[in-house]
């Protein structure tokens, strides 16, 4: 370390030649908001100066621009269904070169086993993958999840030099009311200096007060004008998210004036493999933001400098001296079209090609992490028994994880519910998957339009029990079966016959192929389903896995029941009870 820093300093002071320098680029100044000439000299890893300097080879940028390597402040890997590694790579062609994560979804189905499969996995990578400690597993008390996390569970993982702090606090109630374990978890976290992520969903102004008190500075969970600027007021980051499922950059983005932008940051949170080669991670949201009228260099800022500031993250974030040399050679700001992406001083990406002998040989044996484990069952046991027509239902918003609370009249038959695709009245399944319990949690649910099968996964944030919608039980059944035989992932089935099945074998959340395959696999389940009639506005299995994320506004199903938001309780699904 020594050696390398009083390297860096000498060619600082240009007593030694820099081991690359780049001449001929327009660099972001993140700091001032401009633009700025002048030779980058790199020593080693990092960036030993901006100026007039001679090194011992040369890149001739011609004009490009330089910008700092992009930083998404808030993601889980897991949603991607991509290995940390097999993420990294594609993190990487789109310029990110820093990924803060939270491994919530792993760590409900695998507890501690699972942030340790985490941090094992994502070790020695040319991304660097830093984590969040899950605060909330379960997500709320007595949640039918895989494993429990205490503070003294999580106190250990603070020594990893990796580990940033406590991940987003969703269970404002034990917040509230100063629930002794959450308060553990807090104080630990503050102990450890770490930094403490919100998830204010639904939460007004004056409950914010209650998450600024407790020492938690960020919230990716605002949705509208005022929710933003309640957050940007009371102190907190405002995190900007643009992913599968949520997309909330353009509701939220006229919030940000001069005054507040170094306040906000972009996040992706939840974002699937083919979204992310299509639009890619926080570099989309950037563009996105520039289309919507944002200085380019604000919006770079947000990409950058504001997350590594909101983590307390230094020499990230900035093309500057001290700084590692993580940056990236566009030919626009508008466009931000990457020509080479830089990491550590070796350049990593060129011309949309990864440069692979950067990366590892890696195994994904995931032999210690747990099996789907659900209880055999009946089909008479997805029946929805009712005594009245008017019901409860979940009502689908496109491209958001809220809900809809709709009352609705719905077939009953002998004292059954009867699925509608006329009316795209559709059957909602939550089974226990964990600890073989037998619980069947059976919903209704409007705005996926299929007319006809069945779609069923092991991913259903955040217990990830198995989920299934469909237009009858057969079809739901034999999609949930299925599941079973390829020990979690997604499957389509229409008719009684299964039209198509994606494997996930970690954890029942992660693929163990590469990304290209996984790509592939993907395209071919989307265009199975297509045969199932449903909506093409938005991601039917990702809206599907967010049916039962009870900590989210405002009607969503678990194992055990309908859950109601409003009133933070379980409600039967008959109206008039």
């Amino acid at each position: 370390m020594s050696s390398k820093y009083e390297k860096r300093l000498k060619i600082a002071a240009k007593r030694e030649k820099a081991d690359l320098v780049i001449k001929n680029a327009s660099i972001v100044n993140v700091f001032t908001g401009e633009l700025m000439e002048g030779d980058i000299a790199i020593s080693d890893d990092s960036i030993a100066g901006i100026g007039d300097y001679e090194g011992m080879s040369s890149i001739d940028a011609k004009g490009k621009f330089i910008i700092p390597g992009l930083i998404d402040g808030h993601v889980h890997i897991e949603s991607s269904m991509l290995t940390p590694q097999e993420f990294a790579k594609v993190l990487l062609l789109h310029g990110v070169t820093t990924a803060i994560t939270d491994p919530h979804e792993i760590a409900n189905v695998a507890g501690t086993k699972g942030i340790q499969y985490m941090l094992d996995q994502s070790e020695g990578l040319p991304l660097d993958i830093r984590v969040m400690l899950p605060s909330c597993v379960p997500a709320v008390p007595n949640d039918s999840n895989g494993a429990a996390l205490y503070a003294d569970d999580l106190a250990p993982f603070f020594k990893h030099e990796r580990v940033l702090g406590l991940a987003e606090v969703m269970d404002f109630p034990s917040v509230y009311n100063t629930s002794p374990d959450m308060v553990s978890k807090l104080l630990l976290t503050k102990r450890s200096n770490g930094i403490i992520d919100g998830h204010a969903a639904g939460i007004d102004r004056e409950s914010l007060n209650v998450y600024s008190a407790a020492g938690i500075r960020n919230d990716h969970e605002a949705t509208t004008l005022k929710e933003g600027k309640d957050r940007l007021d009371l102190g907190l980051y405002l995190m900007i998210r643009e992913g599968t499922v949520a997309k909330d950059l353009k509701a939220l983005l006229p919030v940000v004036t001069e005054k507040n932008a170094r306040r906000c940051l972009f996040v992706t949170d939840d974002k699937l493999i083919d979204d992310l080669l299509h639009e890619g991670s926080v570099d989309h949201c950037i563009r996105l933001a520039i289309k919507e009228g944002l200085n380019p260099i604000t919006a770079i800022q947000m990409a950058t400098i504001n997350t590594a500031e909101c983590y307390k993250q230094e020499g990230i974030g900035a093309v500057s001296p001290g700084y590692k040399a993580d940056f990236l050679i566009v030919d626009s700001l508008e466009d931000l079209s990457i020509k080479q992406v830089y990491k550590d001083g070796k350049c990593i990406v060129e011309d949309g090609n990864l440069k692979l002998e950067q990366f590892k040989e890696q195994t994904y044996e995931a032999s210690n992490l747990p099996a789907l484990n659900y209880a055999p069952f009946k089909l008479e046991e997805l029946q929805l028994p009712l005594q009245s027509d008017s019901c409860h239902v979940i009502g689908v918003i496109p491209n958001s994880i809220v809900t809809e609370h709709l009352i609705e009249k719905v077939q009953v038959e002998g004292g059954i519910f009867q699925p509608s695709v006329e009316e795209d009245l559709l059957k909602l399944v939550v089974v226990e998957r964990h600890h073989r319990t037998g619980n069947i949690g059976r919903g209704i649910v409007k705005g996926f339009g299929f007319k006809k099968g069945a779609i069923a996964t092991s991913i259903s944030h955040d217990s990830h029990n198995i989920v299934a919608v469909g237009t009858n039980d057969e079809d739901i059944m034999l999609a949930i079966e299925e599941l079973k035989n390829i020990n979690g992932g997604i499957t389509a089935v229409a008719e009684g016959q299964l039209i198509a099945s994606l494997p996930l074998p970690i954890a029942g959340l992660i693929s163990d192929q590469s990304y290209e395959t996984l790509y592939q696999q993907m395209n071919a389940l989307n265009e199975q389903v297509m045969q199932l009639g449903g909506k093409s506005s938005f991601n039917p299995f990702l809206t599907l896995s967010f049916l039962s994320l009870s900590v989210i506004p405002t009607l969503k199903l678990t194992d055990i029941g309908l859950f109601d938001f409003s009133q933070f309780a379980y409600i039967d699904i008959e109206a008039n009870k």
